[in-house]
């Protein structure tokens, strides 16, 4: 399953949290945005399990981040 994952940062941050979303397993791509949102990250999970204990465990506690919003996309 694929989601786009929305992130918040800390103001002066984003590079760093981009840099380490990047790193992790299950993320294809990240990149910093303008919008309401400062970054965006392309995550491809096996299922809504995996994809949760990604979120929660591993984007979530990334150092400067402050919220996520996750899209499911639907059309693979």
């Amino acid at each position: 399953m694929k989601a786009y994952v929305l992130v918040s940062v800390r103001t002066g941050m984003v590079k760093e949290a981009v840099k380490n979303l990047r790193r992790l397993q299950g993320v294809q791509s990240a990149h910093i945005t303008f919008g309401p949102y400062d970054a965006v990250a392309v995550i491809e999970a096996p299922d809504v399990k995996r994809l949760g204990e990604l979120l929660a465990s591993e984007i979530q506690p990334i150092p400067g981040v402050e919220g996520t919003l996750t899209c499911l996309a639907v059309d693979e």
